[in-house]
Order: C-alpha cells, then structure tokens, then sequence
C-alpha cells in the first residue's frame, strides 16, 4: 500500500485523502456475514464520508445508507439508491425539512415528541421509525457517547408513556423502534443490554416490522488496540434476535448503521512534511496541512496511527506532528516515527471516517483531492480545490460608498 500511497502523492500532489475500495468491501461482507437473522439491512452511516463514488460503491453492495440530513437524502438519490433503502434520521430539523424528504419516500426516523405530534396531524399514515434514547451510558468519550439522560438524541425511555398516547390518539404509523447509543463501543453487552430494552418498548406498538440498534462499534486505531468482535456480537446477537421474533411469531427486520467501521480502516491521509524544527523542549515536524483538512485529533482527542513512507527504515525518534494552521493544531505529541526530513511524506491511517467530510476552508486554504483504489487501480473521485471553488457563492455589494 505504501508504494501506491507514494505513487497517489506524486500523481495528484499533497495533502492527499486515499480510500481502498477493497477494504471497504471486505468490512461491508465481514459485518453481512457475522449476522445470521431472516432479514438483515446494512445502512451505511454516510456522514461518516459522503463521496458519490464511495456512496455508488455501497449502493453496488446492496447496502442501504442512513442519513442525517435532507442534502445527505438527495446525495443517496443521487446516485441511484431506491427511496425506501434509505433512512433519514435527522436531529433537531425543522418540520419543513422533514417534510420535504418525507414526500421523496424515504423511511424516516422521528426523534421528538414536537415532531411526532406533528407527523400524526399531517401524515398519520406514513411509517416512521421513533428514535428512542434509552440513558444507557455507552461510547468512547463524552463526545459520541449520545444515549445517556443529558443527550439531545432520541425520546427519552421515561417518556413512552407519552408516546404511546401520541400514537393511539393520532393513529400514527410505527413501523420501527430506533436507537443508538454512541460510537467505539467495546463492550458486546451494551448492544444487548440495549436490544433487550428496545424489545420491552417495540412491544408497546402494534405491528412493528424493524428494529434499528444504530452502531457504534469499535474499530482498532493501533496495534494491541481494542475493538468490537463484530464475528463474537453477531454470534450472541442473532440468538437473541432470533429467540424475540420466534416469541412474537413474525419476521422483523433487523437494521444497522455503521459508518466508521466501513470506512474508517480504508482511508489514508497523505502529507508532506514542510519544515523540522527544534525547539528546547521537543522537535517539531510541521506539514502541508492542518485542522482544517483532520480535525479528529485536536477535536476528539483521536489516534491517528502516523508513518514517515518515505524513510521506513530510518531511526526511531519522537516527534511533534503539528499543522500549518494559524490555531495550536496539534496531530500527535511525543509520536515515535522514523527520522523525518523535510519533504518526506507522513501517512495518517484510519481516515476514511468523519475526516475528509469534517474538512473546511479555515485560513482560507482549499480542501485536498481524494482518490479511490479498486484492485490496484488508482481513480480521482475529487478534485483539489481551488479558490474559485472557495469564493464561487460570495457576492460583493455594488456600494456607491464604502466608508
């Protein structure tokens, strides 16, 4: 891979995002397979990296993709997913918005009890999921941990009661019960602990059809690092799953979301190292870009496995990684990495994830190209900026005076 990383940079310059097709592939059956339930649908977490080449690579899979927003919606339809494979969870919209994806045909979810008051006065029979927050404390920092009590995230569980009047009184659809509770999560039981609790609240409803567990799992950052056993949960889920639909005598879909572990693991992020600079207390390596191209590591706090591909074989010392942006963007303190020399090129693993899409043009610097790899064929899937495309939509006034 370091070869077709160092042929990518030479080609198309730096930064860089690469993504390994391949890879996404092998994470997409790996997940279809540790799951053995009558209905299964994968809908790829496309927040997670919305590239219309990724998008068209998971709708070829036959995966369904999970949306936040109405643009992710349109991006979905775009490249030719089926309306109903498409989930649009959204958070905090306003009814307009919903309301226009709700007449695209997608499967939405409702997340509050303002809006599924509103959905049951105007559309009381359209399907809907309900998003229920079930205060089950589970992710891997404060951050993307979204099922606890103090979340803005779902319906709380305190509050099916109400719910349940909401939907008798309006003769709302329920098609399905949704939940997610956070991301990295490491310990299998959670997701259980979870289903075993949406399985109580599913049967307060007539008729549901789907259950949603969101994701969530853990994927492995660096070596010794811990992760989701997604074979082992798949083992143990499909059990339990299996054991409530026997129970309720009819076949229930059984629904996830997963974005990070599709992607995560596929992408790489390729910089060239502008400047090395010794201060009295560490040596600095800076880069050709900054937080406005990665911000995970100075806004989670996230590991991002770095390697020098230009000197793999140089001699172990500890570096600062630092950005080119006018912020303390810090990428790693105290990392051990072979001796870096202006020019090398420093690759960050596991950045097909929340990292190109969490990209900006702060300073005012263009956001890099990204390049997909399918059997060792290297193919441009975006072009670099340039700053045309940064100031396209700014408009200056025709002012007789100024000042």
């Amino acid at each position: 891979m370091n070869n077709i990383l160092q042929a990518a940079a030479e080609e198309f310059g730096t930064p860089l995002y690469v993504y390994d097709a391949n890879q996404i592939i092998s994470n997409y059956t790996a997940f279809k397979n540790a799951f053995s339930v009558k209905k299964l649908k994968i809908h790829y977490a496309c927040k997670a990296l919305t590239n219309l080449s990724i998008l068209t690579l998971f709708k070829e899979l036959g995966s369904g993709l999970d949306c936040v927003s109405e643009q992710e919606v349109l991006l979905g339809l775009k490249v030719g997913f089926a309306p109903e494979d498409i989930i649009y969870t959204p958070n905090g919209v306003d009814f307009e918005e919903f309301e226009r994806v709700l007449k695209l045909g997608t499967k939405v979810t409702v997340d509050n009890l303002s809006l599924l008051e509103k959905v049951g006065v105007n559309y009381p029979k359209y399907p809907i999921h309900i998003r229920i927050n079930p205060h089950i404390m589970g992710g891997g920092n404060a951050k993307i941990s979204v099922g606890h009590i103090d979340s803005k995230f779902g319906i709380s569980i305190h509050q099916i009661p109400h719910v349940s009047r909401l939907v008798k009184s309006l003769n709302i659809n329920v098609e399905g019960i949704h939940v997610h509770t956070g991301s990295d999560i490491i310990d299998t039981d959670v997701f259980i602990r979870v289903a075993d609790l949406i399985f109580s609240i599913a049967d307060e409803f007539e008729g549901i059809t789907s259950i949603d567990l969101g994701s969530g799992f853990k994927i492995q950052y660096k070596q010794d690092d811990m992760f989701t056993d997604i074979s082992s949960l798949g083992k143990a889920f499909s059990k339990r799953f299996n054991d409530y639909c026997k129970t309720k005598d009819r076949d229930i879909t059984l629904r996830f979301e997963p974005g990070k572990y599709m992607v995560s693991n596929a992408g790489y992020f390729v910089s060239k190292v502008n400047v090395i600079k010794q201060t009295t207390s560490c040596t600095f390596v800076g880069i050709n870009t900054g937080l406005n191209h990665l911000i995970r590591p100075m806004f989670y706090n996230a590991y991002h496995h770095i390697e020098n591909i230009s000197n793999p074989d140089g001699l172990k010392k500890l570096y600062s990684v630092v950005g080119n942006i006018c912020e303390t963007d810090t990428f790693a303190d105290n990392r051990l990495l072979n001796e870096v020399r202006e020019d090398d090129l420093l690759v960050f693993k596991n950045a097909g994830a929340y990292c190109y899409t969490m990209s900006s043009n702060y300073n005012s610097r263009l956001r890099p190209p990204e390049v997909m790899i399918l059997n060792d064929e290297t193919h441009l899937i975006s072009k670099r900026e340039t700053l045309e495309d940064n100031i396209k939509n700014q408009v200056i006034p025709a002012l007789d005076q100024w000042v």
